[in-house]
């Protein structure tokens, strides 16, 4: 008995050695990442320290991060990333500054890294802690630092437009924009004591639209709006955005801005003048049209879409005397001599409808008369639009008696 019992005893005492061996593994294995760690951080740090060959420092953080997504917890590896992006432009620094040859586009990118660097490291560092507190370890200095590098970021965006690179150019402004509502640069209230803010929005507006991004193209269009040399073109290309968006309610309210705005721009209102006739909306085509002309009466957009509204709404003698003021102002437009002569021909049409044809033959032959120069004009102006003056000129020759002039309209029309 007293045997059996010793070995048992003898049992627990390897099972307890066995388990404590395991622990000890445990722990050695779980320290060899963080030596691991440790061991590449301190050769960056020496690397930066010495400045030759800096790349390798980023590179060896770069790596860290790769090998184990746990590393990307980790402040320490970010903060010597920086510290070696840090030093890598103020290495490209020095050279542009003594005008040795450096890579322009290489030398604005060292800026838009350190930002990221920055901002993820900065999420990080206000983490709280195990007791729920928050020791920020880096903001101040990073913050600091980047402040005074930002324009480079403005900077980068228009070297990167004038290549024409607009997606590139994008990035830049969009990192210059956001800046502002990044807890790193709270303190610099960019969007308030910046003036820069809605000149770079009008600049990341402009590479978004010639990049065909509706998304883009809207995201700080709001903000462009607001630099005012090309306020007028943000609008535009809002209105683009929500047209390719099919957002047909905010692209009416966004030319109806940028009317309001820039009554004369060529843009807004033809499209709001179209979209008014094409929906029948002939009272609300009138008052754009007379809001315009109190603006200039004389700008022949205005005018003709006063005219076409009073010809919709049989307003013919009003319809005349605007149309022949449009061709005081300009006598080669083709569409108000369309219009007069179709007042007249809708006159004829009118009296004709009575059924007294005794009675009104002077006033229809009148109708017709006046009708015809006005026809013909436009039929000189616009050759290749038969559809439109074919038809009338019959019913005019025809009424008129008109016969070699009739027989030519018959033949084209057959």
């Amino acid at each position: 008995m007293k045997a059996v019992w010793r070995f048992q005893i003898n049992i627990l005492q390897m099972d307890k050695t066995i388990g404590i061996l395991i622990s000890i593994l445990s722990l050695l294995l779980l320290s060899l990442p963080g030596h691991a760690q440790k061991k590449e951080i301190d050769e960056a740090q020496t690397i930066i320290k010495s400045g030759k060959k800096v790349e390798k420092a980023e590179q060896l953080m770069t790596d860290l991060l790769k090998k184990d997504s746990a590393n990307r917890n980790n402040p320490k590896i970010y903060a010597t990333w920086f510290n070696a992006v840090e030093m890598l432009y103020t290495q490209a620094n020095e050279k542009l500054y003594l005008k040795q040859k450096y890579d322009t586009a290489a030398f604005f990118n060292l800026t838009k890294r350190l930002f990221d660097i920055a901002l993820t490291l900065d999420s990080l560092d206000a983490r709280p802690d195990k007791k729920g507190r928050i020791k920020l370890s880096y903001r101040k200095s990073h913050g600091e630092t980047l402040h005074q590098l930002r324009p480079n970021l403005y900077y980068g965006g228009t070297f990167h437009v004038r290549k024409g690179k607009y997606a590139e150019g994008y990035d830049f402004f969009s990192h210059y924009l956001d800046a502002a509502n990044e807890p790193l640069f709270e303190k610099y209230q960019y969007s308030t004591s910046d003036s820069a803010m809605s000149r770079a929005a009008y600049w990341a507006t402009f590479c978004g639209y010639r990049l065909h991004d509706a998304e883009k193209t809207l995201r700080y269009a709001q903000q462009g709006v607001n630099y005012k040399p090309r306020a007028q073109y943000v609008m535009q290309y809002q209105c683009e955005a929500y047209q390719k968006q099919k957002k047909q309610t905010a692209y009416l309210q966004s030319l109806k801005q940028g009317f309001r705005s820039y009554p004369e721009n060529p843009y807004f209102f033809p499209r709001l003048a179209d979209y008014y006739k094409d929906q029948g909306r002939n009272d609300s085509l009138m008052v754009i049209a007379d809001y315009g002309l109190k603006i200039n009466a004389a700008n022949t957009l205005f005018l003709l879409a006063k005219s076409i509204a009073l010809l919709n709404t049989e307003r013919y003698d009003e319809c005349i005397d605007i149309s022949k003021q449009m061709i005081a102002v300009n006598d080669t437009l083709p569409e108000p001599y369309l219009n007069i002569a179709t007042c007249y021909l809708n006159r004829a049409l009118e009296l004709e409808e009575k059924g007294e044809p005794r009675k009104y033959r002077q006033q229809i032959r009148q109708q017709y008369t006046e009708a015809r120069p006005y026809m013909e004009t436009y039929r000189k102006l616009v050759p290749a639009d038969k559809k439109r003056w074919a038809p009338g000129l019959y019913r005019i020759y025809l009424n008129l008696n008109l016969g070699k002039q009739f027989e030519e309209i018959d033949q084209l029309m057959r």
